[in-house]
């Protein structure tokens, strides 16, 4: 189905940039350019929701909605069209993309207040929501990696949004290259694509001659075998491996995540936006929407979840000792995105799905909390240097008390239902994706631990932050970061102390709307086995809304419910035709557990929640006693990877390309030989001036040899010739 409203949705930020580009850098006025920059967000959320939710709209129906703007590109049998497509799940990250999106323009409106670059940065911004919302629209390849290259352009131009500061800029470069080395392998597997299917396409579009890559791959009756050749192979094992690659890069996986603490030197607001709910998540996005790939290949999948476990307690590890607080989240959300490729990894793609979701709402809730803590702290963001804010700032520690709480994994809070679906998926993972049973088991202890670990450090966080005594009263000490040098998320003049004080609403409503997300977002996916245990009738609304466009695992059952039925929260009509149907009862969704399925869940819930929980108190205990307590130095400096990248691979790379590539063949060859062409041709010239000296007897006797010279070569083969003849 065609709809031209579609491509409104990414041209309203692209023109909002541009306004505020143009004109917003003449006016400098910030309600202007405030209006501007929401404006066009809001926009594309409404137009989002519209399409939707419309009758016959994209999750209303098993169709996508399209609109093909032009073809792009077309030689032979490639083709590359700029063309958008809504199906359910890039119209499932349209609607938290565009509405956290906008929650956090206006957050931002309020704390880049009277900043020089006002105009400059909503520019960015909105220029960051046009390339996230056409990769997530794209319905090709290619434009895929437009929009993903966009975004790396993007996060490059925000991180170092401050370009007075040494460490802005450092981290903005680290952040694209870190990227680049990803992107690297994003194209190769997009080249190897085409390669083996002919397309680039994510939808078969017969009108237009088009047919799906990912339709062609679903069709393959073989799937690789679980072999480390695989890999090497050729085959989709490889497509899958190269994918991965680009997805570790964006999204920040072992051992492509360091780019992202240090991207916490841009702003607040980019630092929400980022890595909440847009750029981190691309990877994600990617995986799930090549999902028929990936069950095509389950040594890739192995090496997606055992990377996203290793990431996720890796990162958890790190949380436990950072003292800046934007640090503190900055490895949350590697561990939380470590999460979503574990469970991506054993092939719970709709429950990676349902993480990213819910970690757009706590994420993003915690990550403006922090600025408004910030902003009240009059850019202070050490924790060392607060303490007790919360008679101060009421409204934020009422919001980020709800974050806290959901990431921890506590019901009824929306981190729990996500966090514990993956947990399940894990500890019932079949064999397909994972060499023996025993490895189920193994990652779900890392995923466990993982989520005690997170607990601690979001209690350290909370507990440092708003209770305890009022330390940013007592003489300051100028705490910096050990590895990056940050001090502030802004320009920090001096050291006096200032009397904390609460954000205004443009910054606080912003906060309430996602501490309520926070809370009863998770109810859009809670699983049966705990719904029906509250006596209710449970829909898993996620899981029947995505359940008809994701891959299932061969030679399992990976989704909860009936995933072909039509969602019950849409109110379609029933069906009349041979498809499924539009209703899923209890006595079905019930008929597809089995009871001891159902009891393994709730007792594995129940233990999510202990560990939840024992984190707290432990967390509560230990540091709200010693709210200053030295953790271990290696954790504090973050087991020293940025050291040892630097021995390893940067100072090497730097010392070979200015010993061997800059000074050998460069100077040395190169310029070598281009030095010694000019010096010959220079020796030549010296040496044939000699014959220019200004004399006409000299003259003339250069001319009389060389007439006699030419006689004489006349002479010589005249004779010659005579004697040849008879």
């Amino acid at each position: 189905m065609e709809n031209n409203l579609l491509s409104l949705i990414i041209f309203a930020p692209l023109a909002g940039a541009a306004i505020n580009w143009f004109l917003g850098r003449r006016l400098r006025n910030e309600k202007f350019i405030g209006v501007i920059a929401c404006g066009a967000v809001a926009v594309s959320t409404v137009v989002a929701f519209y399409l939707a939710f419309k009758s016959g709209g994209a999750l209303r129906s098993t169709e996508p909605v399209f609109d093909n703007l032009w073809t792009w590109i077309q030689v032979g049998k490639f083709r590359a069209d700029f063309g958008l497509a809504m199906d359910r799940l890039s119209g499932t990250y349209a609607l938290f993309v565009t509405f956290v999106g906008f929650l956090i323009h206006v957050f931002a409106v309020g704390y880049m207040q009277k900043d020089q670059g006002f105009y400059r940065f909503f520019a960015f911004l909105n220029l960051f929501m046009f390339a996230m919302l056409t990769l997530v629209l794209a319905d090709n390849f290619l434009l895929m990696f437009v929009g993903w290259e966009g975004v790396g352009l993007c996060s490059y131009l925000l991180i170092g949004y401050y370009i007075d500061r040494k460490e802005a800029g450092d981290a903005a470069k680290k952040a694209f290259i870190t990227n680049r080395v990803g992107d690297w392998g994003f194209v190769m597997g997009i080249m190897l694509t085409f390669f083996l299917t002919g397309s680039i396409s994510f939808f078969d579009k017969p009108a237009q001659g088009v047919t799906s890559a990912l339709q062609t791959i679903a069709g393959m009756s073989a799937v690789d075998p679980f072999t480390w050749h695989a890999i090497f192979a050729g085959g989709v094992t490889s497509i899958a491996i190269l994918l991965f690659i680009g997805a570790a890069g964006k999204s920040a996986q072992i051992p492509l995540y360091v780019w992202l603490p240090d991207a916490m030197a841009g702003p607040t607001p980019v630092s929400a936006l980022i890595h909440a709910a847009t750029m981190v998540t691309a990877g994600v996005y990617m995986i799930v929407r090549c999902s028929a790939i990936y069950t095509h290949a389950p040594t890739a999948m192995f090496v997606v979840a055992v990377i996203g476990a290793a990431t996720a307690l890796f990162a958890a590890t790190i949380g436990l000792a950072q003292n800046d607080i934007k640090k503190v989240l900055a490895y949350s959300t590697i561990s939380q995105l470590g999460y979503m490729f574990l469970a991506c990894g054993l092939g719970a793609f709709t429950a990676a799905i349902f993480h990213v979701i819910t970690h757009a709402f706590f994420k993003a809730l915690l990550f403006l909390g922090s600025g408004s803590v910030i902003h009240g702290m009059h850019h202070e963001q050490d924790m060392r240097s607060m303490g007790g804010l919360k008679k101060y700032m009421p409204i934020t520690f009422a919001t980020m008390l709800t974050g806290w709480l959901a990431i921890s994994g506590i019901p009824i809070f929306a981190g729990f239902f996500s966090k514990d679906e993956i947990l399940w998926r894990t500890w019932s993972a079949g064999t397909f994706s994972l060499p023996s049973p025993p490895w189920s088991k193994a990652l779900w202890f890392i995923g466990a631990l993982t989520a005690l670990l997170t607990a601690v450090y979001m209690t350290r966080m909370m507990v440092m932050t708003f209770w305890g005594s009022e330390r940013f009263r007592e003489k300051h000490v100028d705490h910096v970061d050990n590895a990056s040098g940050i001090h502030d998320d802004a320009h920090h003049d001096d050291h006096a102390v200032h009397e904390p004080h609460e954000s205004p609403w443009l910054m606080t409503a912003p906060l309430v709307v996602l501490a309520i997300l926070s809370t009863i977002g998770g109810f859009i996916g809670v699983p049966y086995a705990l719904g029906s245990l509250a006596g209710l009738h449970p829909t898993n609304y996620i899981e029947q809304t995505l359940g008809p466009v994701i891959a299932k695992v061969p030679g399992g059952k990976t989704e909860s419910e009936p995933a072909a039925a039509e969602p019950i929260w849409l109110s379609h009509p029933p069906q009349t035709t041979d498809s499924a149907p539009a209703f899923v009862s209890l006595d079905e969704t019930a008929a597809s557990h089995s009871a001891e399925e159902i009891h393994g869940e709730r007792l594995l819930a129940l233990v999510s929640v202990a560990i939840a929980v024992l984190g707290i108190v432990f967390g509560w205990i230990i540091f709200r006693r010693r709210p200053l307590l030295a953790l271990p130095r290696i954790l504090e400096n973050k087991y020293y990877v940025d050291e040892i990248y630097d021995a390893t691979v940067i100072n090497p790379i730097n010392a070979g390309s200015r010993e061997g590539l800059w000074k050998i063949f460069d100077v040395g060859v190169i310029d070598g030989f281009l030095h010694t062409i000019g010096e010959v041709v220079l020796e030549g010239g010296r040496a044939i001036r000699h014959l220019q000296g200004g004399f006409v007897r000299a003259y003339a006797a250069i001319i009389l040899l060389g007439a006699l010279a030419v006689i004489g070569f006349f002479a010589y083969y005249g004779v010659h010739a005579m004697r040849l003849l008879p």
